[in-house]
């Protein structure tokens, strides 16, 4: 550790003095050590390692004015990749306090697909009962999602007809919804 912490001090003072090439093997050689240093905290959130990566690399120079040549120059890179953790648990933890886990709603998604499929034979028995001219318009305009004029040529009605008779067949449906309740 002490020949990587050396050889990172060197490569920044000397990309600091104005050493492009070797701020660039700085950058690179931080790349990798932030990225192991991060990936043994973040286990469980591999797919989060990357993006912490890239946040501490952009946060190093806007704190270089806070870092102390007496120290180590990996401890101060530390406290920085360590902020940026900080930072990533409270925002996953505001979004989990937001978000129910999936886990828990195993049953609820269940019981939706069985209520989705009788709601499908709801509507299909409910269409059935409609007149062809009424009918045909509603499943292409408003199930299909065909536009008027698509549903007029292919249905062989008047674009004004299909119109009236979306119309027409969902009042129909809204009246016998209305008395089987």
């Amino acid at each position: 550790m002490i020949e990587a912490e050396d050889r990172l001090r060197d490569l920044l003072v000397r990309g600091q003095a104005g050493d492009a090439a070797a701020y660039r093997v700085f950058l690179q050689e931080l790349t990798g050590h932030l990225r192991a240093f991060l990936r043994r905290r973040l286990s469980g959130l591999p797919d989060e390692v990357a993006d912490l990566v890239q946040e501490a690399l952009l946060a190093v120079p806007n704190q270089r004015h806070t870092y102390d040549a007496g120290q180590p120059l990996t401890a101060w890179l530390h406290a920085i990749a360590r902020y940026k953790l900080v930072d990533l648990l409270r925002r996953r933890a505001r979004t989990d306090a937001l978000n129910d886990p999936l886990d828990d709603a195993i049953e609820f998604l269940a019981a939706a697909d069985g209520n989705a499929a009788d709601a499908r034979r709801d509507v299909a028995k409910l269409l059935d009962s409609l007149p062809e001219r009424q009918r045909l318009p509603i499943v292409h305009v408003k199930l299909t999602g065909l536009s008027v004029a698509e549903t007029a040529r292919l249905t062989g009605m008047s674009e004004s007809a299909v119109k009236v008779n979306v119309h027409r067949g969902l009042k129909a449906l809204a009246a016998k919804m209305r008395n089987e309740a």
